[in-house]
C-alpha cells in the first residue's frame, strides 16, 4: 500500500479514528524525516479482559484492540526477526516502521492479545522468561495479587522495612503495590523470596495465581506466525547476579523454548532492559554468543541501520488513547540517540 493510500485509509476508518485528521497533519512534515528507515518497537506486558485498578496503566481488551486497529492503518508493521534481519543487513524500512513484542509470557496474551493481533492483520514477537511457563508465578504478580487479597483499611510492612501504610482505595493499594515492587526488584532471588514469604505472612493471603502461558500455547501462538523470544529462565535483574549464573540464565532459556516450540528463538529481551544498570556489555557478548540475532532494550527510541541490533531501543506506550498513542510513537521515532551498555 502507497503513503497516500495508507493515508486514505487511516483518514476513512471507523469513527473512532476520525480525530487523527488532526493528527496526521501535525506530525507528516516529522514522520518525512524522523520516520524515514527507523524502526519503533513497541513492548507490552499483559492485555487484561477488563480495566484492572491496581494497574491502570496496563490495556484492557477494548484499548488493546483500539490500538491495534490504529497501527495496523497508520503504519507498517513487520515481524520483529524481519526488521532485525533488514537492519543487520543495511536493507532499507518502510516510512513509519513498526514491531509490536510482549515480555513475560502471560497466558493472557494468547486468550486476549493474539486474537485481536490476528483481526488486524498483526504478528507480534512474545518474550518467554520459559521458568515460569505451565504453572509458574513471577515474583512481582505473587506480590501484587498477594497484596490484591488484603483486607484491611492500613497495612503494616514494617517486617519489610517499609513502615504501615495506608490502604483503603484504589490509589492507596497502588502506591503500596508500587513501593513493594520497587524493594523487591533489586533483591537476590534468596532475599526476595524470603520478602514475599514474609508479605504472604502479613497478609494471610493462599496459594499463588497461575497466570503464565502454558507450553501448548506457547506452540499454538508459534504456529500462528507470532514470533518466540528468549527472556531467560526466572527473570532476573542480570547485572546483579554472577556471570556463570546469567550464562545459564540466557543459555537455557534458548534451549527450553527450542523443545517447546521446536526451533531456537532467534531474538532476546534483557529483563528491565535499562543497560549499565539491568545489563552490561558482558550480557550483550553472552546474548550474541549464546546463539541469538538481535536483543531489544527498554530504553525509548527507534533504532535504525548503523545501530547494534543487540541492544535496539522499544517504547513503552502509556498512553491507552490511540491518538495519544500514535502522537508520542510519532515522537518516539525523533530519539534516535539513546544510552548503550
Amino acid at each position: 500500500m502507497t503513503s497516500t493510500s495508507r493515508l486514505q485509509t487511516c483518514l476513512s476508518a471507523p469513527k473512532e479514528h476520525h480525530t487523527l485528521r488532526l493528527l496526521l497533519s501535525a506530525v507528516s512534515t516529522l514522520w518525512s524525516w524522523a520516520a524515514d528507515r527507523r524502526l519503533a518497537i513497541v513492548v507490552f506486558h499483559r492485555v487484561r479482559p477488563r480495566r484492572d485498578a491496581l494497574f491502570p496503566g496496563e490495556p484492557d481488551r477494548p484499548q488493546f484492540a483500539a490500538i491495534m486497529e490504529m497501527l495496523a492503518h497508520c503504519f507498517n508493521c513487520l515481524p520483529l526477526d524481519e526488521a532485525v534481519e533488514r537492519l543487520s543487513a543495511n536493507r532499507s524500512l518502510p516510512n513509519r516502521a513498526v514491531a509490536i513484542t510482549f515480555d513475560d509470557g502471560y497466558a493472557d496474551n494468547y486468550t486476549e492479545a493474539v486474537p485481536i493481533l490476528q483481526h488486524n492483520g498483526l504478528t507480534a514477537t512474545f518474550f518467554i522468561a520459559s521458568g515460569f511457563v505451565d504453572g509458574g508465578c513471577m515474583w512481582n504478580d505473587e506480590a501484587v495479587e498477594t497484596l490484591r487479597a488484603f483486607p484491611g483499611a492500613e497495612i503494616d510492612l514494617r517486617p519489610l522495612g517499609l513502615g504501615v501504610s495506608p490502604f483503603r482505595n484504589a490509589e492507596e493499594r497502588v502506591a503500596v503495590v508500587t513501593a513493594v515492587n520497587r524493594f523487591l526488584k533489586y533483591q537476590t532471588p534468596a532475599v526476595r523470596r524470603e520478602s514475599l514469604d514474609r508479605l504472604r505472612d502479613i497478609t494471610g493471603s493462599g496459594p499463588r495465581p497461575r497466570l503464565m502461558l502454558t507450553s501448548e500455547q506457547v506452540r499454538r501462538m508459534h504456529s500462528a506466525g507470532m514470533g518466540i523470544g528468549g527472556h531467560t529462565v526466572n527473570h532476573p535483574i542480570l547485572g546483579c547476579i554472577d556471570d556463570e549464573a546469567a550464562r545459564r540464565e540466557i543459555g537455557e532459556d534458548r534451549e527450553r523454548l527450542a523443545g517447546i516450540i521446536g526451533a531456537a528463538p532467534s531474538l532476546f529481551a534483557y529483563p528491565n532492559g535499562k543497560p549499565g544498570q539491568d545489563y552490561r556489555q558482558s550480557h550483550v557478548d553472552m546474548v550474541r554468543a549464546a546463539g541469538y540475532r538481535g536483543a531489544v532494550t527498554t530504553v525509548w527510541g527507534a533504532g535504525g541501520r548503523g545501530d547494534d541490533v543487540f541492544q535496539l531501543p522499544r517504547f513503552s506506550p502509556w498512553d491507552r488513547q490511540p491518538v495519544r498513542f500514535a502522537l508520542r510513537l510519532a515522537y518516539n521515532y525523533t530519539r534516535s540517540r539513546f544510552r548503550l551498555a
